[in-house]
């Protein structure tokens, strides 16, 4: 029986102080969740019944490609993430036990399954495997925000395939793309699919499932035919108007210009017509001067792409032997230069490697070498097929990275082909987060009168709000409709409190349950109840008859959203 007089959901007329987010401050005032610490928050009953409806159809696309479920734990030894190179990630929870064992809490479970499929995969007939689990993740965020968006604990289901050979794993991927499509066309979601960086994960492939929306904490480049997380999004640069090449690089005096735009003032040109230095340190290649158009700026998970390595920003020691910071330029440099793929031909404005001094007319190639590389970030015009992009922002709902052997070959996952051959066996992942859903879906739907749920995420069909007493008609008929809709399948929630009808349906509205039957004094002398369709607020002409309720609404249920 689910009653509001039982249940537990304390709704708020405020947001609370300190949320931006749209899906922050309604999930919170809707009373579906509770924030116990930074990152880390409760789902309340009716909260809950969203991320278990969301599980579901997740649970149901990912067994029809025959993933097999199974739960691993969180706590892990902390062996395996070393061997894998993961154990030194910033965001990873660490801890020793009792008798000084070094543990992790994981934030993501490939080192453990890995293990399990190392130690009980033999021979090519027992692949191909696709393995799955809902489990809490746990992740040292250091920013958390956005409400359940991006926090410290969360439930994530994450599948994992193992097969053969590269061709197999590209038919394993291949269904999850298919499933996930499924699983946020079934979510009511708007949704496009990314190219994405690998990041900490590895391998040599990836996709972002995003759902746009205005508090997406990452930046989709779209163009028709095209769309990239900025992270790693590649486009033809606007043109700018830079000066022909001098005969020689000219020296200009720039007292106290460091800045782009404070040499573009002082020497009259535009900010694209210079060239940025951006000088980084690796290991290999000791110190890189990474050149971008002044109007430009340095992309660094491409430009560590490029690089081929990780990278620190170059200080004042390293730059010693070039000029100071603010002056540093590639002409007569003794270091690499990686120069941007936006960089045309031209006479550009570069740093003299002296203080206050800068050189004009500097033509790449004739006055300093260079090796080239996309490594800026791209910017709204920017083109890609001749069309211009946009950039509008998303929430990173799921995730799909193809992993080849990297963990198989750091854990020993091999297996014996039709030969008698060890091979090692291939690997994807597939992330897909229950809680990030649901943002989605209350950052997308939702209007000034509170959340908008798609159907198929709402935690009830129906919710039927009683006008009537303790005793009175209205509510009794109120108990029959709840009845014969429960009998029929809905899954329905009867406000049946001693309250007036403007907070009733201002808990109505900003919970957001597709549908909403309300029965009074007048709806009831009518032989019917009022009837609105949350999803922009629609009333139906004539409500909904009491005299075969659940026929009625499986007659209007194909028009709810």
């Amino acid at each position: 029986m689910t009653r509001l007089t039982h249940l537990l959901l304390p709704t708020e007329r405020e947001p609370p102080a300190d949320a931006e987010a749209l899906s922050h401050k309604l999930m919170v005032r809707a009373g579906l969740v509770r924030q116990v610490g930074a990152g880390l928050w409760t789902w309340l009953p009716a909260g809950w019944r969203v991320h278990r409806r969301i599980e579901q159809i997740i649970r149901e696309e990912i067994d029809a490609i025959g993933g097999q479920e199974m739960l691993m734990p969180v706590l892990q030894p902390a062996d395996a993430w070393r061997r894998t190179g993961r154990y030194e990630v910033d965001e990873l929870f660490k801890l020793s036990d009792r008798k000084h064992a070094d543990m992790v809490l994981a934030m993501t479970h490939e080192e453990c399954v890995t293990t399990h499929v190392a130690q009980l995969v033999r021979s090519y007939r027992d692949l191909p495997l696709i393995l799955y689990h809902f489990q809490v993740k746990e992740r040292d965020e250091p920013r958390p925000r956005a409400g359940i968006m991006r926090t410290r604990e969360f439930v994530m289901k994450d599948s994992y395939s193992f097969d053969r050979d590269r061709d197999g794993l590209d038919v394993s991927y291949e269904r999850h793309v298919i499933a996930y499509g499924k699983i946020f066309e079934r979510s009511g979601l708007e949704w496009y699919s990314v190219e994405a960086d690998v990041g900490m994960m590895g391998g040599f492939g990836a996709h972002e499932y995003m759902a746009p929306c205005g508090a997406g904490e990452n930046d989709v480049a779209l163009a028709p035919g095209y769309a990239a997380n900025v992270e790693v999004a590649s486009a033809q640069a606007q043109p700018v108007d830079v000066a022909e090449p001098l005969v020689s690089p000219e020296r200009v005096h720039t007292p106290g210009a460091t800045t782009i735009d404070q040499v573009s003032r002082l020497l009259g040109v535009p900010a694209g017509g210079l060239l940025k230095a951006f000088p980084v340190v690796t290991d290999g290649r000791g110190l890189v001067l990474v050149l971008v158009r002044g109007d430009h700026h340095v992309n660094e998970i491409k430009l560590a792409l490029a690089l081929g390595e990780a990278f620190r920003h170059a200080d004042d020691e390293d730059l010693r032997s070039i000029g100071p910071a603010g002056f540093v330029g590639p002409v007569g440099a003794d270091v690499s230069v990686l120069l941007d793929d936006g960089v045309a031909d031209g006479g550009y404005v570069v740093g003299a490697n002296e203080p206050d001094h800068h050189l004009r007319g500097v033509q790449p190639g004739r006055d300093f070498a260079f090796q080239r590389a996309d490594v800026r970030t791209v910017q709204a015009g920017d083109t890609v097929g001749g069309h211009p992009i946009t950039i509008e922002p998303a929430i990173e709902v799921g995730n799909i990275f193809k992993l080849g052997t990297r963990y198989s070959e750091a854990l020993g996952a091999t297996y014996l082909d039709e030969s008698g051959t060890e091979q090692l066996v291939w690997m994807a992942s597939y992330g897909l987060g229950p809680a990030r859903i649901a943002a989605a879906a209350v950052e997308q739907f939702a209007d000034e009168h509170g959340i908008a749920w798609p159907k198929a995420l709402a935690p009830w069909d129906v919710e039927v709000v009683a006008l009537g007493k303790a005793g009175s008609d209205e509510l009794a008929a109120s108990e029959r409709l709840y009845d014969e809709l429960r009998d029929a399948g809905y899954d329905v929630l009867l406000d049946d409190r001693d309250a007036g009808p403007g907070a009733k349906f201002a808990d109505a509205e900003l919970l957001g349950c597709p549908l909403r039957l309300t029965v009074g004094k007048r709806s009831l002398a009518a032989g019917a109840a009022e009837a609105q369709i949350r999803r922009g607020r629609q009333d139906v002409d004539g409500g909904v008859s009491l005299d075969g309720a659940a026929d009625a609404v499986r007659q209007l249920w194909p028009s709810v959203r």
